[in-house]
């Protein structure tokens, strides 16, 4: 008997994507985790060689809202994306956008 079955792949890749996150439970959070962690650290890094420095909380939002089109585009397929990891991504993007609003001065961009 072996520890994971694989999925059927006749269904489409909707229902094997269904099939592998009612298996592994963390495979959605991890793959916004791995997406948000790629666009924020690329982007930093990307600033910083071109310009000296580098908008960290700028570059928080970006990242959060490319999760969270991802996560709502998820959230179309029934059984892919659950509530509270939904919720988890909206709450990091309101946290990111307020770093962000907090973080500039008066006049500045």
């Amino acid at each position: 008997m072996s520890l994971y079955a694989q999925p059927s792949l006749t269904g489409g890749i909707d229902e094997t994507l269904v099939e592998v996150v009612t298996t592994v439970n963390t495979f959605i959070p991890g793959l916004l985790l791995f997406v948000w962690g790629v666009i924020f650290i690329s982007g930093i890094s990307t600033q910083k060689l071109r310009t000296g420095y580098s908008d960290t909380p700028m570059w928080a939002v970006m990242a959060s809202i490319s999760t969270l089109v991802i996560s709502l585009l998820l959230s179309l397929t029934s059984g892919l994306i659950n509530l509270e990891t939904l919720s988890i991504v909206v709450a990091i993007n309101v946290f990111a956008g307020l770093w962000l609003f907090l973080s500039k001065g008066r006049g500045e961009i």
